[in-house]
C-alpha cells in the first residue's frame, strides 16, 4: 500500500543554531521562534557539543566559520558520534564557491544556504530537510492504506472510523507511519518519541505500544505492528 505525504507546516522543533555573530545568532534566532520553533544558541563548537549533550536538537544549522573548530570539524565530529549521526544539519556561509558547497555537503551535511539568505529561503530549507530526516516533525497528512493520521487536527482514522488515541499514542503511530518497514529499537523509539533527554524504563515502550494496539484493534490495523524479537518494533505497509 502507497504512503502518500502532503505539504503542510513545520510542526515546532528544537533547532541549535552555531552562529558566532551575536547580531546574525539573535535574528536567525527570532526567526526560528516566530515560525513556532525553539532556538537553542551556541557560539563555537564547543558550546554546539555541550548543548547536544543534554538535549538532542531535531536540527542544527551550522555555520562554515567558528573560532576554534570550524564548522565542517564539527559537523564531521556529530557525523562521527552514535548518537548525533542522524540529526538533519543546514550549513550556513558566505562561501558561494561550488567546490565549497560540494565539500559541506561532502563532510556530512545536509542542505548548505549561502549568506546573505532571506527568512523564507531558510524556513524553506528547515522544511525541505526535516521532510527528509525527521518527516516526524511534519504536520503532514500521512496514509497508510485507509490508516490515515492528520498532525494538524490531531485526528486517526481507519477506514471511515474515528481511532481515539492518548497524546503518547498518536505520537507514537505518527512516528511509526513517517518510518515504515523498518526495524527500530525500544531505545530508538525512546529518543524518537519521547526525547533523548527524558529518561524512563525501556519497557514503559511496550506498555505503549499494546495501548496502541488496542486502539487499533477494532479497525484490524493491529496487524501493522510488528514485534521483531530481539530486536523492536516494525510498522509495515500491507
Amino acid at each position: 500500500m502507497p504512503v502518500a505525504i502532503g505539504v503542510k507546516a513545520v510542526m515546532g522543533a528544537s533547532i541549535l543554531v552555531v552562529e558566532d555573530e551575536p547580531a546574525i545568532q539573535e535574528l536567525i534566532a527570532f526567526n526560528l521562534e516566530q515560525a513556532g520553533h525553539k532556538a537553542l544558541l551556541a557560539s563555537n563548537a564547543e558550546q554546539a557539543l555541550s548543548r547536544v549533550q543534554h538535549v538532542l536538537p531535531d536540527l542544527i544549522l551550522m555555520d562554515w566559520m567558528l573560532p576554534g573548530a570550524s564548522g565542517v570539524d564539527l559537523v564531521r565530529k556529530l557525523r562521527g558520534n552514535s548518537r548525533t549521526e542522524a540529526v538533519p544539519i543546514i550549513m550556513l556561509t558566505a562561501r558561494a564557491d561550488e567546490q565549497d558547497k560540494l565539500f559541506g555537503l561532502d563532510s556530512g551535511a545536509d542542505d548548505y544556504i549561502t549568506k546573505p539568505f532571506s527568512t523564507r529561503e531558510l524556513n524553506a530549507r528547515i522544511k525541505a530537510v526535516l521532510r527528509r530526516r525527521a518527516p516526524q516533525m511534519l504536520e503532514d497528512r500521512v496514509e497508510v492504506g485507509d490508516l490515515i493520521i492528520d498532525p494538524s487536527e490531531h485526528r486517526v482514522t481507519g477506514g471511515s472510523k474515528d481511532i481515539d488515541l492518548g497524546p503518547t499514542e498518536f505520537k507514537l503511530l505518527h512516528f511509526f507511519m513517517t518510518h515504515a518497514d523498518r526495524v527500530y529499537s525500544r531505545t530508538q523509539i525512546l529518543d524518537q518519541v519521547w526525547g533523548d533527554h527524558v529518561f524512563i524504563e525501556e519497557r514503559t515502550i511496550d506498555v505503549h505500544i499494546r495501548r496502541l494496539r488496542a486502539a487499533l484493534h477494532a479497525t484490524g490495523h493491529d496487524r501493522l505492528i510488528e514485534t521483531v524479537r530481539g530486536s523492536g518494533y516494525r510498522f509495515v505497509r500491507k
